[in-house]
């Protein structure tokens, strides 16, 4: 051999091995990279963006059903959670859900700031979608379950205080339970709860801090004396069609994949909202006389909280029945707040709050794992246990979430005070708080009919609830 061939041939193989080790990390990167299925990489971009306009739906759900004087004061907690939390999940929110464990309790700071969250998929949630993807999808969900709670406070708190207690919640609420529920690692997954997509994690524990929020802050003023019917229903039902719409992307985004547990969830779905609008409009019609169309909504909004926990773990005859039970019930449970003397202005907890605990109570009845094996049997299909675990998961998701929301409020109401104060709440959030009115009506002449329209008692007695006069008559 040539001397100056030999000279080079050390080289030569480290230039062929370096070049073969090379080629094996650009076709490794290539496999991972191939894991992305675009099939299923699509359908949760468009299911995220469904769950993003939830949170604008539901400004318009409750924005139309407090006084004119407060829409949007009212519209503007949706709106903030929207800004707010983007920027929190980012930041930390994320990574406090969804990191990697730390005792079951809560994740760690691995992907603050989303380091280490690309592209290419995390098998530990979802192993065909980029990581990003996922932690959009569930940003979403981080957004508007807080924007959920202040239905419950609508026309009296301070807006610095709304902003406060946000974050608060936010991080040191929603992000451990989320942990506890979802994360990889989490205890109450451990434990074997069952929560497809948020009755514990999103509908309880808004539907819970609701109910101490609105003890906490007390009535608004007049009320139950006045009348305080909803100022605009066209506006409430645009907002329910959204909310209906963008829980397919809820529901059945949770499966992961465009695949057949997110036709079922879809489904389930879109079956639990019908049966529960038919059973509170039959419940409010034997007891009131008329089917309303705020009872319509209502219903199937409690339909649509109910079946969140169970969408991918029943069969849809399962969600016919879940629905039934969950329009009923929350109409009686929305009634009692007159019996009961608190003042959940928009009945955060009687449609969430109660909502989730059905749609979380028979998961553990109906779940049967002949339509998802990743789940478990629950009662009916032999396993008692589920039923167990799941009622002691409820109990568990209502106390903490309960305790630590009522420190948080008590701090906030030493910080800067919870709720405004009686003159501001006279003139209004949107004018007092924000400087603006939903309605510019200066310039509508008062001509025939006029009065009676501004004044909400055009539609006080199609009101879907118990007017003040049936509250006083019912003896509360």
């Amino acid at each position: 051999m040539n001397l100056q061939v030999c000279r080079h041939v050390p080289t030569m193989r480290r230039a062929v091995v370096s070049t073969m080790l090379l080629l094996l990390g650009v076709a490794a990167i290539a496999q991972d990279e191939a894991k992305v299925d675009a099939g299923d990489t699509a359908w949760l971009l468009v299911a995220t963006a469904l769950v993003m306009l939830m949170t604008p739906g539901l400004a318009l759900f409750y924005g139309g059903m407090v006084r004119r004087k407060n829409v949007l004061g009212t519209m503007m907690h949706s709106i903030m959670a929207l800004g707010i939390i983007s920027i929190q999940w980012v930041l930390v929110g994320y990574t406090l859900a969804f990191g990697p464990s730390l005792h079951g309790f809560i994740g760690m700071l691995s992907w603050l700031g989303l380091h280490g969250v690309g592209q290419t998929p995390n098998p530990d949630y979802a192993g065909t979608i980029p990581h990003m993807l996922f932690m959009a999808f569930q940003m979403m969900f981080a957004i508007i379950t807080p924007a959920l709670i202040f239905g419950a406070v609508a026309e009296r708190m301070r807006f610095k205080a709304f902003i406060i207690f946000l974050l608060l919640w936010a991080t040191l609420v929603y992000d451990p339970l989320a942990h506890w529920v979802w994360g990889v690692g989490g205890w109450l997954r451990g434990l074997g709860a069952l929560d497809f997509a948020g009755g514990l994690v999103v509908h309880i524990s808004a539907g819970v801090t609701a109910l101490v929020a609105a003890i906490l802050l007390g009535r608004r003023r007049g009320y139950p004396e006045e009348p305080m019917p909803p100022h605009n229903l066209t506006m409430t039902v645009v907002g329910a069609a959204l909310l209906w719409f963008g829980w397919f992307g809820f529901n059945a985004g949770s499966a992961l994949g465009a695949n057949g547990l997110a036709t079922l969830a879809f489904v389930n779905t879109n079956t639990a909202a019908a049966a529960a609008t038919l059973a509170w409009v039959i419940v409010e019609s034997m007891r009131h006389g008329k089917p309303t169309m705020l009872g319509a909504v209502s219903g199937a909004v409690a339909g649509l909280v109910a079946i969140t926990p169970a969408a991918g773990f029943v069969e849809p005859w399962a969600a016919i029945a879940i629905g039934l039970v969950a329009g009923s019930v929350c109409y009686w449970a929305v009634s009692m707040k007159f019996k009961l003397g608190y003042d959940d202005s928009l009945d955060a907890f009687g449609v969430h709050g109660v909502g989730g605990t059905i749609g979380a109570v028979l998961t553990g009845v109906f779940a049967t794992t002949a339509v998802n094996p990743a789940g478990a049997n629950g009662l009916l299909y032999g396993n008692p246990k589920l039923l167990l675990v799941q009622v002691l998961s409820v109990l568990i998701t209502a106390v903490f979430v309960g305790v630590v929301s009522f420190a948080f409020l008590k701090l906030v109401d030493k910080m800067v005070g919870l709720r405004i104060p009686k003159a501001d709440e006279l003139e209004g959030l949107d004018l007092v708080e924000h400087g603006e009115s939903g309605y510019n009506l200066t310039d509508i002449p008062l001509g025939h009919g006029t009065p009676a329209l501004l004044s909400g008692h055009a539609v006080a007695e199609s009101s879907t609830y118990p007017t003040f006069m049936e509250a006083k008559a019912e003896g509360s």
